[in-house]
């Protein structure tokens, strides 16, 4: 496994028990006597909390579903990380519900629970070190309904270039100067429970390339290029009827120029 990952998990608990509820739930189709690949790697820390860490984009998304459930379990707090974009997502989960921390950087966190992530030393020289990009069509919402809400999510008003907003006759096209839009797919669609988001997260060449379909704050179907052998969520074989990337993004009217350009 590439020692640079991608999403993380930071629970209390019993290392080997938190690598069989990571599995059982988000990837209970899992078979080691059918020769796969564990799909994460646990971390052992040095205290009560440990690291359950993932370096393949495909599945990122797992680490929402396995720290919220932890958190249902237990009195203490559970962390999920998502370091495939630029800004680093950080939510603190209690109780099932979700605290996204503004401006706490991933690998500062980690340390202070005793379970410093991998890979930090040899970031700037890994390939997985170049952040995906993300994107989203809200359909039937714009742009200043957007703004407004996020702005409300975040408790001040939006700094320059942290969103880009364009209304197009497809829907709201939302980006990022940054590169990562972070949860902000997930938060027009708990907003609106009637609007259908596309969040779209590619590498640079569209090589990693998958699409969440989001509702009522749910994901209804995920369409992921190459297809994910352990999918956290309902599969899409297309979306807009289209199969490949290149004609999913024309169908969603996002530019393919913006996840190419690095």
């Amino acid at each position: 496994m590439s020692r640079w990952p991608l999403w993380a998990v930071l629970a209390p608990g019993e290392p080997a028990r938190l690598e069989s509820r990571a599995l059982a739930i988000a990837m209970p189709d899992w078979d080691e006597e059918d020769g796969e690949q564990l799909p994460f790697e646990v971390i052992v820390g040095s205290g009560r909390y440990h690291a359950i860490v993932g370096t393949d984009p495909i599945d990122i998304g797992a680490e929402i579903q396995i720290a919220e459930a932890l958190s249902l379990e237990g009195e203490e707090p559970v962390y999920s990380i998502e370091r495939a974009n630029d800004p680093w997502a950080v939510t603190a989960w209690r109780n099932g519900a979700l605290d996204v921390l503004e401006d706490v950087d991933p690998d500062s966190l980690a340390e202070s629970l005793g379970c410093p992530l991998p890979g930090r030393e040899t970031a700037s020289d890994s390939s997985a070190s170049k952040p995906l990009r993300n994107a989203a069509l809200v359909e039937g919402v714009q742009a200043a309904q957007a703004r407004r809400v996020l702005e409300e999510n975040a408790g001040e008003p939006l700094p320059p270039g942290r969103y880009c907003f364009a209304d197009t006759p497809k829907g709201l096209l939302l980006s990022s100067a940054t590169g990562g839009i972070g949860y902000a797919d997930l938060t027009l669609s708990e907003r609106f429970p009637h609007a259908r988001v596309y969040g779209v997260v590619a590498s640079p060449g569209l090589d990693a390339f998958f699409v969440n379909v989001l509702q009522g704050g749910e994901c209804i179907g995920q369409f992921s290029h190459p297809r994910d052998d352990f999918p956290c969520f309902p599969v899409l074989d297309a979306v807009k009827g289209e199969r490949s990337p290149e004609r999913i993004l024309a169908a969603l009217g996002i530019p393919a120029e913006w996840f190419r350009n690095e």
